[in-house]
């Protein structure tokens, strides 16, 4: 379907049908409690009351969803600086402030961008907030289904794969759960993209703080995207044939970070991790 000169494509049924699933509006959803976290307005009652449980339990919420938004625009710029000039985002959500195609603007503009996720929410904003760019792309597909994403039409259409190619997943593996098999969805991810193309992830742990993550989860278990965080050794699991750059997997502050004293105070209150991995 389009919508203003951006293409959105609904996953496939079983028979190959294409369909839309429902907003399910009752459910609050990861990516519109993240958009609220980020300060954004595409968001509902019902997401903004499960996102204030995840507040009383973690009151800095808001600046870890804005530290992992400038891991996103870190890597985004250093991949563009290698020379990559398409991404394939996995698990978009939103696209408000601080996203992949407003990083390429600033940074260097035609690059390409196809977004992936399945909240119909997030699609349905994605072709207000992206409508008449051409060289922007948003399929509605599960990422669990790598298939789907890559033989999308959408994603043939903007995405070159024998050049490299910046596959995001940022934020997004944590709501894999183990049978859903993570690590073999990133490894199909990796064999479909050429040599010299980069993985960007982070991921949130259960290190630091894990009865504070079960209240977490709790709160997640109630909307449509269960969480699965993982210890970080769990999380270099799925790096697995990827040759992680400098400094390798480590908490968000600490991955390049643009100033240095960013990263000084004990990084670890973000709870998550991030790495930027090369396929040799």
């Amino acid at each position: 379907m389009t919508d203003g000169g951006i293409t959105v494509e609904a996953p496939q049924d079983d028979d190959g049908r294409r369909h839309v699933d429902q907003p399910h509006l009752e459910r609050p959803s990861a990516a519109r409690m993240y958009d609220y976290y980020l300060g954004g307005g595409h968001n509902f009652a019902v997401d903004r009351e499960a996102a204030a449980r995840v507040v009383e339990i973690y009151p800095n919420a808001a600046l870890i969803a804005q530290a992992n938004r400038a891991f996103l625009a870190r890597a985004v710029k250093h991949l563009l600086a290698a020379g990559v000039r398409q991404f394939l985002d996995l698990g978009s959500g939103i696209p408000t402030a601080g996203n992949v195609h407003q990083v390429i603007d600033a940074v260097s503009p035609g690059a390409r961008v196809v977004y992936v996720d399945i909240d119909p929410v997030a699609i349905a904003h994605s072709e207000t907030i992206l409508g008449g760019r051409t060289d922007v792309g948003v399929v509605h597909a599960d990422v669990r289904h790598p298939d789907e994403v890559l033989d999308s039409p959408i994603t043939r259409r903007l995405i070159d794969f024998d050049q490299p190619v910046g596959v995001l997943a940022v934020a997004v593996l944590h709501f894999v759960s183990p049978d859903d098999d993570p690590a073999g969805v990133l490894a199909r991810y990796r064999e479909a993209v050429a040599p010299g193309s980069y993985l960007a992830l982070s991921h949130g742990t259960v290190d630091r703080r894990p009865e504070n993550v079960a209240k977490v989860s709790g709160v997640y278990r109630n909307t449509r995207d269960p969480t699965t965080f993982r210890t970080r050794e769990e999380v270099a699991q799925l790096l697995t044939g990827w040759e992680l750059l400098e400094p390798g997997l480590v908490w968000l502050p600490q991955w390049r970070p643009d100033w240095p004293d960013e990263a000084t105070e004990d990084p670890s209150w973000t709870e998550m991790v991030c790495a930027v991995g090369r396929k040799v």
